[in-house]
């Protein structure tokens, strides 16, 4: 028997409206579905106005190391088998990785219905530079594990986003005001697509103020990379790194092109460097 799909299907972050026709039909076909939580599973299909025959199984972080066999011998069996999370897109700080990762192995089709991701979401309404990011997910609860993560994060250049749960925003926007400069811009994102979406945008020590308030529902922070600092480069200098370039083989113009980029030097006065 040809095997079945894994499909991965974002889910609305909490606006039933932003449901897609596709995920409407993928609920309704698949032959199983694995959902993070089956109650909210129920309560999305009856928002969306959906029936489904499908089997239902829970699939989560406790149990999916037992559950993922079950899933992939489904699958090889020919079962289509549709992969769900409370919110936003699967294997993104949520179940999922581990079940894409035995289809992959077991030679079994995977695919995905795009839909919304607090990641992206709150990366465009943050106000901070989106061409270059990172998710970092949520870091480590233990005070000194937490700072440690800061600290390797301090030079990293691209916008950073995290996951963050409420009672722990506070301490959080603390050691990233200590690992980062309180003056660090950043944007703290709260109950994206729902009622009460809320978006506080400022210093990590402006926010750090604002969250030693109480702060309710799911949260998602989005922190602006470090400044590139510059380094100061001699025009001899300049001048031997592109011959060295040159030596190992690259045009003239490329290598010119290269170490004016890797130095975050004008062109110009890299060309001029070498030629003068």
């Amino acid at each position: 028997m040809p095997a079945g799909t894994l499909v991965l299907a974002g889910t609305p972050l909490g606006n039933p409206g932003d449901a897609t026709d596709r995920l409407r039909s993928a609920i309704a076909d698949a032959d199983v579905i694995a959902a993070e939580d089956t109650r909210r599973l129920g309560r999305l299909a009856r928002d969306l106005g959906v029936r489904y025959e499908g089997r239902i199984v829970s699939y989560y972080e406790q149990n999916e190391a037992d559950r993922t066999p079950e899933l992939v011998a489904a699958l090889r069996g020919g079962s289509s088998v549709l992969l769900v999370t409370d919110a936003g897109m699967p294997s993104v700080s949520d179940p999922g990785y581990r079940l894409v990762t035995a289809a992959i192995e077991a030679g079994v089709p995977v695919t995905c219905l795009p839909g919304p991701s607090a990641v992206t979401v709150a990366l465009a309404l943050s106000g901070l530079p989106s061409d270059r990011f990172c998710f970092e997910g949520f870091l480590a609860r233990k005070p000194g594990e937490r700072a440690r993560q800061l600290a390797e994060l301090a030079t990293e250049r691209r916008t950073m986003v995290f996951f963050e749960a409420p009672h722990r925003i506070a301490a959080m926007l603390a050691a990233a005001s200590d690992a980062f400069g309180p003056e660090r811009q950043a944007a703290v994102c709260r109950e994206l697509t729902k009622t009460y979406e809320e978006v506080r945008r400022g210093t990590l020590d402006e926010l750090r103020e604002w969250a030693e308030g109480e702060v309710r529902g799911e949260l998602t922070i989005v922190v602006e990379g470090a400044a590139r600092v510059a380094t100061a480069y001699s025009d001899d200098e300049l001048r031997a790194l592109v011959q060295a370039e040159v030596d190992r083989g690259a045009r003239k113009s490329d290598a010119v092109r290269l170490v004016a980029t890797t130095t975050d030097q004008p062109r110009r006065r890299v060309y001029d460097a070498y030629h003068r």
